[in-house]
């Protein structure tokens, strides 16, 4: 099973950069998206619809801004997009494909660096999320949650970590909160089950040369239930072709996808 994540920073823009040529040739059975920007009115051309998957995209009411959506080559026997979170429904930040052996998730936490305001709600969206990834890992489904987490978790995943302390994204109560998920809440974060190349980043700054100097966070994720953490098998990060200032992150688990 293969499962891609990408943040597009805008479908429509991701689509002119070629993505959607792309897509065919990594022969996914998942394809995660966050920050899709787009109302499904604005995304009828065909393109945006890929031959051979089961089509999610999840906008919320406001244009041009947040948005997730799920590809999927079986149909899901449910499909989950309200948790009971004003800001985590009202935004589109949650879009969840659920079958009888597996559940997938696209995710797309808040960023809080636009100021205090919006780092105080995205630390609310934390708490709500904590509890409810508390519940699912109850459940025993294996469960995949794909996403931009907007939080580099270690001194490992972030480049320019010294100066990055009291910022959102590498905040300590942010980092905490992915200690007790992977440490207390029986989650795995599958790039670190393998051996990985040191400064391996998924998201660039567009200021300056930060990609030019590979001067990244990793803000993508792929956390699976426990019982996925064997499966495991390979993990890549797609630096290039460019589509975004996120790259693809992609894994292959040993388990059977859904048909």
């Amino acid at each position: 099973m293969r499962i891609v994540s990408l943040n597009l920073n805008g479908v429509r823009s991701a689509g002119r950069k070629g993505v959607f040529d792309w897509l065919p040739s990594v022969n996914a059975d998942f394809v995660c998206l966050q920050e899709v920007r787009a109302q499904t009115d604005q995304i009828a051309d065909p393109v945006y619809w890929p031959e051979g998957y089961h089509c999610h995209y999840h906008s919320p009411e406001r244009k041009g801004y947040s948005g997730v959506a799920i590809f999927a080559r079986a149909a899901p026997k449910t499909t989950i997009t309200t948790l009971g979170h004003e800001v985590l429904d009202g935004e589109a930040r949650w879009v969840e494909f659920r079958y009888p052996n597996l559940s997938v998730v696209s995710l797309y936490l808040p960023s809080g660096s636009s100021g205090d305001p919006r780092q105080d709600l995205k630390m609310d969206c934390l708490g709500f999320l904590e509890d409810h990834l508390a519940r699912l890992a109850r459940r025993r489904t294996p469960t995949v949650i794909c996403g931009d987490f907007n939080i580099a978790h270690t001194e490992r995943d972030i480049r320019n970590w010294r100066s990055n302390r009291k910022n959102s994204g590498f905040l300590p109560e942010e980092r905490a909160w992915l200690d007790r998920l992977f440490e207390r809440r029986r989650w795995v974060d599958s790039f670190r089950e393998l051996d990985q190349p040191e400064h391996s980043y998924t998201w660039w700054s567009n200021r300056g040369q930060a990609y030019t100097n590979n001067v990244g966070w990793r803000l993508d994720y792929q956390i699976v239930s426990k019982s996925l953490r064997d499966a495991v098998k390979a993990t890549h990060i797609h630096t290039e072709p460019r589509f975004s200032d996120h790259a693809p992150y992609i894994v292959d688990y040993d388990f059977e996808a859904p048909q």
